[in-house]
């Protein structure tokens, strides 16, 4: 089955006459920082409900540091931390008194508190009352408490959801951080294209309950469509060379736009040897958001 922490085979969940999650295949590598992507109602919680055991499959199966879910739900789980929507905490106690509650539950030894507190960059508040903590200090928080007891993977869903910029950044840190401080493998899922780019090296898109793409940042970009941006004179001989070679090329005033599997530097030394003055020639890779608009729209 290969060095995969979650594996999902056919995993579909119906309610009633909708599909919420349609034969999802996940496959997601151990120590993986996995953005699983998707617009609101694409699936994504779901999904994340089904690998934590809290509703079941309608038909499938998920497969968890290799066992089934299904027959040892709760060996498995005590591998397993997370954050699911908001954190779960008493405002009126302390950080330290919020951590002790969920030790106890855990029957773990009480260093445990400082250790996830020190993770998260919230030592210096352990005896402050959650009600005084920003928002993200809240969310830190939370996370906190999912990573108590050594978890070797962590389901955090929608992690920055409702954070101004500076909470945003201060989660994104600590995701990127956890991998190696816990050894750990993380899932995070988000609508937000931009804080997957910058957090994940695997990626899943999701829409519409069905898995559209699974791999690589890497791989994910190089599904964009690449365009070569031209500025050379005179401009209409130039567009009748490159149409002459083959080249599908578009104009907007005084630019040209090419869609073609070209070295950009074969092409400026081709244009400059045939007499054209090239004062500009640039690639343009495209960006996440574009290569995520080119899935969904192959299913829209």
């Amino acid at each position: 089955m290969g060095q995969f922490v979650i594996e999902t085979k056919g995993l579909t969940k119906k309610f009633k006459r909708f599909t919420a999650v349609q034969n999802l295949n996940l496959q997601i590598p151990k120590g993986a920082l996995y953005g699983f992507l998707g617009p609101n109602g694409a699936g994504k919680s779901t999904t994340i409900r089904m690998l934590l055991g809290l509703i079941k499959p309608t038909r499938g199966s998920i497969f968890l540091f290799k066992q089934d879910l299904a027959k040892h739900r709760m060996e498995i789980l005590r591998k397993v931390g997370s954050l699911v929507e908001a954190p779960s905490y008493y405002e009126h106690l302390t950080a330290g008194e919020n951590l002790e509650i969920t030790r106890r539950i855990l029957q773990l030894p009480k260093k445990e508190i400082d250790k996830a507190l020190e993770i998260v960059k919230l030592a210096k508040w352990k005896n402050e009352k959650v009600k005084h903590f920003s928002l993200g200090m809240k969310q830190r928080l939370g996370i906190a408490q999912a990573l108590m007891g050594n978890r070797e993977l962590l389901i955090l869903d929608e992690p920055t959801n409702g954070l101004d910029p500076a909470g945003v950044r201060e989660i994104r840190e600590l995701i990127l951080s956890l991998p190696e401080i816990m050894n750990a493998t993380v899932l995070i899922s988000s609508h937000i294209l931009n804080e997957i780019e910058q957090i994940a090296d695997y990626v899943g898109i999701i829409h519409q309950g069905k898995l559209l793409f699974q791999g690589t940042l890497e791989a994910l970009k190089a599904k964009g469509r690449k365009e070569i941006i031209i500025e050379a004179h005179p401009l209409h001989k130039v567009v009748e060379f490159l149409q002459g070679k083959g080249y599908a090329v578009s104009r907007k005033q005084n630019r040209l736009y090419l869609s073609a599997n070209i070295n950009p530097e074969i092409l400026n030394r081709e244009l400059v040897m045939h007499g054209f003055g090239v004062s500009h020639l640039s690639e343009n890779l495209g960006s996440l958001e574009d290569i995520f608009l080119q899935l969904t729209g192959e299913v829209a």
